[in-house]
């Protein structure tokens, strides 16, 4: 150990907190987007679980962002967090 902490990798659900719950799930529906844009056509694992969180994010994003109900909330608040390291 030579006592020189190891730079912190961050993502944006990581960069955005204290911002409001809309702003972090579009911040990261739209990195999840353009990872989907980039990954490999031969890398299908990493296509799939990116297909897959932005399928549930598309399902929980059709009401009323800036106020959605206690489980919506908590819905889009766990998508972030079980997504952030895609």
């Amino acid at each position: 150990m030579s006592g020189t902490p190891s730079p912190r990798i961050e993502n944006t659900t990581d960069a955005t907190r204290g911002q409001p719950l809309w702003a972090r799930v579009l911040a990261r529906k739209d990195e999840l987007e353009d990872a989907l844009a980039n990954v490999g056509r031969h890398d299908a694992a990493a296509r799939a679980a990116i297909e897959t969180a932005l399928a549930t994010v598309y399902v929980l994003i059709t009401g009323d962002l800036a106020h959605p109900s206690g489980v919506v909330a908590r819905a889009l608040n766990d998508w972030l967090e079980r997504n952030k390291y895609l």
